[in-house]
């Protein structure tokens, strides 16, 4: 797991190594071991190293294979790497480290671009091939690693963030199909876009090759059906193969690394049945770590009742943090810092401070991200199913955010433009490969939304903190499994059943049959006091008032009555905004 970052020249000009290095200090915080900078004329590449596999010197990174004339920027985990190390060893391949970057390099020298189709991980990487004159740079398949780029006439940049992009004078105007998408899905602006015209990112399942002249081919190399499978299986089957997958996604996670593995644990039945798998599969030393806040009113704060009970269970090694809403705002800031787009989920900041601690006792852990959109586990798929309407409808009326007639009032005319929300929704939607308007849900949730919510949420704020996270739920063997069950098997007893059967037995009752908790953040949900004096201040700000972007008049409304703009999925409207315009001030503005 690291950071990296690169350019390929079109024009006559060299790569700098003093626009490499500023690029680096950006995305310094990802891989903080240690640090390589390559530049061969045209073409230079950059790197931050977090050591997991591999911890000697012959793994550092840009790796480069003078025998192939091949280079290498590499940001994730390859979880198979030892087999297909064993497979082109068989080939005559002869290997000078023990990563899994190398056997990146051998694959694709073996089997050119169709390497990603055999390799079983998150990743993001980019390889110079000199016989070819040419960049190659693949994403994986569930987008569970970053990768952004700026593509111009003189050249094309890459990074592991949207910050290291900005020291390279891009485009820094909005994006007015970006900011509606923003606003409209809690955050989420899919690929290829982002909130500013001057960078885009590379989509999940994704290659492209670019020239030395410029061209650009991309490819897309996995696309998930959702669909019923030809063999007929009964739900016992179902159920049972879930297990089965899911046991080994967890295993290879665990295996695939030279340092120790710990576990998120938030109280909830995803990371609880993580622990549980570990300790069916025999792992005697368990390392969990859970976060806690103040409530608020009837808001509980945490999911101690809960995660205490798994420790109790599984004696594991736990460490327990509690945080005080006062040391919320102070440090809100640094993890805006870190979000590489805006991310208006309420636990961002929960992850940034958790993951400050358990950095100080581990290197990696297991999440549970993507389980709830694998295995139908949010409340308002329920509420989809049954409600009328179009397809757009049923989705769009418990799953937006804002209404485009709202959107309209919030922005200033200059970002007026079509329904961009709708058109994307319609375009994932009439999609080929899904049954019903249940199964392209979600096939939507899992294969587009998720991506760039939660996923890049745990991403940036475990990264911000040379902490990789490795989230089960999310293997690709195992999503592609879950879109393939009925939904209706999904969303029996309130959705997320082939979890809570195989889970019975191996976890307490009570954590199985709660009610479905989310990461809680009380403070950023209902917004009053000291927060909202915050929200008030940024929106009101003479910066914010400049941009041009937010109708004053509408926002006086927002501030005024925060409570009336609530979301569908009872998240703070003020929020977003004020997230929206701090990200910009803190990451953007000069």
């Amino acid at each position: 797991m690291c950071g990296l970052c690169g350019q390929l020249r079109f024009d006559t000009q060299v790569v700098s190594d003093d626009g490499l290095k500023a690029m680096m200090q950006k995305i310094a915080r990802r891989g903080p071991d240690s640090s390589g900078l390559w530049v061969d004329g045209s073409i230079g590449f950059g790197h931050q190293r977090l050591a997991i596999i591999d911890l000697s010197n012959h793994a550092h990174q840009p790796m480069i294979d003078k025998n192939l004339g091949l280079v290498l920027v590499f940001n994730g985990t390859i979880y198979n790497y030892q087999a297909l190390r064993q497979d082109l060893t068989k080939q005559g391949y002869q290997f000078f480290s023990h990563s899994d970057t190398e056997v990146i390099i051998k694959a694709y020298h073996h089997w050119g671009e169709d390497c990603v189709t055999h390799l079983d991980g998150m990743f993001a990487f980019c390889i110079w091939d000199k016989a070819q004159n040419q960049l190659f740079v693949a994403r994986d398949r569930m987008g569970i690693k970053p990768l952004y780029f700026n593509l111009t006439n003189q050249a094309f940049s890459f990074a592991s963030n949207m910050q290291a992009l900005a020291t390279q004078g891009v485009d820094k105007s909005i994006n007015p199909i970006a900011l509606q998408q923003q606003l409209s899905l809690h955050g989420v602006v899919p690929a290829p876009n982002t909130i500013i015209n001057g960078v885009n990112k590379i989509k999940p399942a994704t290659t492209l090759t670019i020239s030395a002249k410029g061209k650009v081919v991309e490819k897309t190399y996995w696309q998930p059906k959702a669909m019923r499978p030809k063999e007929i299986l009964t739900d016992e089957q179902f159920i049972q193969r879930t297990h089965e997958l899911l046991t080994d996604s967890v295993l290879k996670r665990m295996n695939a690394a030279d340092v120790p593995i710990g576990v998120l644990l938030s109280g909830g039945l995803d990371s609880s049945l993580l622990v549980a798998l570990l300790r069916e599969a025999e792992h005697k030393d368990i390392r969990t770590f859970s976060i806690g806040f103040e409530d608020v009113d009837d808001e509980v704060g945490s999911e101690f009742e809960y995660s205490d009970q798994i420790v109790a269970q599984f004696k594991t090694q736990h460490e327990k943090y509690v945080i005080s809403n006062s040391q919320v705002l102070p440090r809100l800031g640094e993890a805006v810092a870190n979000m590489s787009e805006p991310m208006v989920a309420q636990d961002a900041v929960a992850f940034y401070l958790l993951s400050e601690q358990v950095s100080k006792h581990i290197k990696v852990v297991l999440s549970g991200q993507g389980a709830d959109e694998a295995f139908a586990g949010y409340f308002w798929y329920e509420r989809m199913q049954v409600q009328t309407g179009s397809e757009l409808e049923r989705f769009t009326r418990h799953y937006v955010d804002r209404s485009y007639d709202e959107y309209l009032q919030t922005v200033n005319r200059q970002y007026h433009s079509s329904n961009h929300t709708e058109i994307w929704l319609h375009h994932e939607f009439t999609k080929a490969g899904a049954d019903t308007f249940m199964d392209k849900v979600f096939r939507t949730d899992i294969t587009r939304l998720v991506v760039d919510d939660p996923v890049k949420r745990v991403d940036n704020m475990t990264m911000a903190w040379g902490l990789e996270a490795r989230v089960p739920f999310m293997d690709y063997k195992l999503v592609e499994h879950a879109l393939s069950m009925p939904p209706s098997l999904k969303m029996l007893n309130k959705g997320k059943h082939p979890l809570k059967q195989i889970a019975r037995g191996l976890l307490p009752d009570s954590v199985i049959d709660r009610k479905k908790g989310y990461f809680p953040m009380p403070a950023l949900k209902y917004v009053r006091g000291e927060f909202l004096d915050f929200m008030s201040d940024m929106l009101t700000s003479s910066k914010c008032v400049n941009r041009g972007v937010f109708n004053q008049a509408f926002i006086a409304k927002v501030i005024n009555k925060p409570r009336n703009y609530m979301t569908a999925l009872n998240g703070s409207r003020l929020w977003h905004l004020a997230l929206l315009e701090y990200w910009l001030q803190i990451n953007i503005d000069e």
